[in-house]
């Protein structure tokens, strides 16, 4: 357990299975919550597209003022705690979210949701703790790969389920939260000795303490702002790309799901398989770098495709981009001790307030009234 040991498979397989499942439960919902918004404003498309959009801002505020508190909070009593506690908290928010009877009730669900998602923080620093540094990269490839899996099969699963009843998503997202509670229950070891645990600070725990830890640490702060601006522009392909696909190539909703599946199947492949060779190979910097460029390179092939196939050739260079996440964050986890992991995760948690998840909230809001029709 020290941090020059290889690693714990089986720990590391829950941790895994964790952000899967809550990436999963959150993939979920996303077909239905939008009609249900609607439902409850009385069916008033319009007024129900900026609720469904205040209760994403709302979640991603909860992720962004919460995480640093959660990472902290499991430097001082272990990760376990932490993430055991993120499980059943978003079972039971998924019930209240299944038997809202009003939206005030949904509300308060996405308020809780936020709040206990802020806890995938702490899933990053269980890892930090069970990895060699020169490994982390790759592990946190996979963990991104869990990510995309969760985004890839979550909504296709919760519309199936929502063409049965709109509650149904809602139920299985809290099955699988509660169920991964309990196997983590009996199953999860905790992965910070008491010795390296440090003592809890509201200075840090905090967003302003967030900043002061990014800013305190030498090299820390320009990793944190690339990190920063890849988080903001991934956001730019779920956001905008939906509106861009169904308006310079004609595609329907069928074809710009089935290039958002394939965008994500090529990130699981990439992060999940190709980030811990080229890691070994290139190191974490120069694969870092590799895939920022990738990642420029493909957006420029999407804004000048003139047709639909060379705009799908961007998809696997554009993929490539997954590379250098996990290298980021495996260089900033070098940079602080094992009694800042969780801090760190936190801090960098902080600066992304659910930036993906929030390109896929208003990916959906802008076609939403279309879809209604």
């Amino acid at each position: 357990m020290t941090p020059k040991s290889p690693g714990r498979p089986a720990a590391f397989a829950f941790v895994f299975v964790t952000v899967t499942l809550d990436m999963l439960a959150i993939g979920i919902i996303i077909p239905v919550l939008p009609k249900l918004v609607v439902a409850f404003a009385g069916g008033d498309a319009v007024q129900g597209a900026r609720i469904y959009g205040l209760f994403g801002t709302v979640w991603a505020l909860m992720q962004s003022l919460f995480s640093p508190l959660s990472g902290a909070l499991s430097d001082r009593i272990g990760r376990r705690p932490v993430i055991l506690m993120s499980n059943f908290g978003l079972g039971l928010d998924y019930v209240v979210m299944a038997l809202a009877p009003s939206l005030g009730w949904l509300f308060l669900g996405r308020v809780i949701s936020g709040i206990t998602a802020a806890s995938i923080s702490t899933a990053y620093a269980y890892v930090a703790d069970v990895t060699a540094p020169e490994a982390r990269a790759g592990r946190f490839g996979m963990l991104g790969a869990a990510f995309g899996l969760g985004f890839v099969v979550g909504p296709a699963l919760g519309g199936i389920a929502g063409g049965v009843d709109p509650r149904l998503p809602f139920w299985i997202a809290a099955a699988l939260s509660l169920l991964n509670g309990m196997y983590g229950l009996f199953v999860l070891p905790e992965s910070l000795p008491r010795e390296r645990r440090s003592a809890f600070s509201w200075r840090r725990a905090n967003p302003v303490g967030a900043l002061e830890l990014v800013r305190s640490v030498p090299g820390l702060g320009p990793l944190a702002v690339v990190n920063f601006l890849g988080y903001l522009g991934h956001a730019a392909l779920p956001a905008v790309g939906v509106l861009y696909m169904m308006y310079r190539y004609g595609f329907s909703e069928l074809a710009v799901g089935l290039a958002m599946a394939g965008v994500g199947v090529a990130s699981v492949v990439v992060q999940g398989a190709i980030t811990a060779p080229a890691v070994k190979r290139f190191g974490e910097r120069g694969t870092l770098v590799f895939g920022l460029a990738c990642a420029a390179l493909g957006f420029i092939i999407m804004g000048l495709a003139p047709t639909a196939p060379v705009f799908f050739l961007a998809i696997p260079v554009t993929a490539l981009w997954g590379l250098a996440t996990p290298s980021s964050q495996g260089l900033m986890s070098r940079r602080v001790s094992p009694q800042q992991q969780g801090a760190l995760q936190g801090a960098k948690r902080h600066f992304n307030p659910g930036s993906n998840l929030w390109g896929i909230y208003s990916g959906d809001l802008h076609r939403f009234p279309e879809d209604l029709d």
